[in-house]
């Protein structure tokens, strides 16, 4: 990652860091608000059939939602420990291994998948994820040790190597089952330990991002992700951000209602591009109004 994309996410983050200073407690809300949203749209890209609202109940009060599948509760209750799990782990400052990565997947298949929980794929165990046919199992041991060397490369930018390790991880697709999951708690347990927030990739864009991969499998190309991957973190940026600054937080259709001179399509699409300082909450746009302001000075002539 380069040139503007870079240098505007290094001008968030010195916001963020900033702002940070007495905040902590505030941002812990937001990503005790944030976990529902996160596990359901991570289950919901494999196919996961429960609701928001439901995904909810099981973690916040272990209700369970009428004819649900155990299957479906149990990817719910494994993942949400997967993620505090890997809190606890930053919070001890723990260097990513490959140990951790067979916990979390042990821990994310428990009650679903005993069998191999845990353990990456063995032989004659081979998986395809599209067009793709994922290494043999014979090949993991050296792939997952180079994938794990490269990451600790600080050579590199860490939002670089990061993105690699997701293309990269579920290029080799080491577990039989919850590649994809492990994968996306991974790319936030990297992040936070590097201070930045975590991001969520959403269900509603998984055509992009199954694109995105598949760009990477086929041709080595990182770009498609590089784009999904700074958008979502400029999002995260603005969210916390706006909250920190204590900005007056309203729904993105409310206040195009209030500025006319904008039409409603190009104020979705600045938020979707993050020139405008927008965020979604539960799937629906928000702005703080200062943040707004800003942007509204800055496109005053259209």
């Amino acid at each position: 990652m380069h040139g503007t994309t870079l240098n505007n996410i290094e001008e968030l983050q010195k916001r963020y860091e900033c702002l940070k200073p007495g905040k902590e407690s505030l941002l812990t809300l937001l990503e005790e608000a944030e976990m529902p949203e996160l596990v359901f749209n991570s289950n919901a890209i494999e196919n996961s059939t429960l609701t928001l609202d439901e995904t909810e109940q099981i973690l916040e009060h272990q209700c369970l939602p009428p004819n649900s599948s155990q299957r479906e509760v149990f990817e719910a209750i494994n993942l949400g420990k997967v993620n505090t799990y890997l809190d606890a782990k930053i919070e001890k400052k723990e260097l990513f291994s490959k140990d951790m990565m067979l916990l979390i997947h042990g821990t994310l298949l428990t009650n679903i998948n005993d069998e191999f929980a845990g353990n990456f794929r063995k032989t004659s165990e081979y998986v395809k994820v599209g067009k793709h046919i994922a290494p043999s199992p014979e090949k993991l041991p050296s792939l997952i040790d180079n994938l794990l060397a490269d990451f600790a490369d600080d050579q590199e930018h860490i939002l670089d190597r990061i993105m690699f390790f997701h293309l990269a991880f579920e290029h080799i697709h080491p577990f039989l089952d919850g590649n994809g999951r492990v994968g996306r708690a991974l790319i936030n347990f990297q992040l936070k330990s590097a201070g930045y927030p975590p991001i969520i990739i959403r269900n509603k864009e998984k055509k992009d991002y199954y694109k995105a991969l598949q760009a990477y499998d086929a041709k080595g190309n990182l770009k498609p992700f590089e784009h999904i991957f700074a958008l979502l973190l400029k999002e995260s940026f603005h969210k916390r951000i706006a909250y920190m600054e204590g900005d007056d937080i309203v729904l993105l259709s409310d206040i195009a209602k209030d500025h006319p001179k904008h039409s409603p399509q190009s104020i979705s699409n600045a938020a979707k591009k993050q020139s405008l300082e927008a965020f979604r909450e539960r799937g629906r746009w928000k702005v703080g109004k200062e943040g707004f302001k800003r942007w509204d000075t800055e496109h005053c002539h259209t």
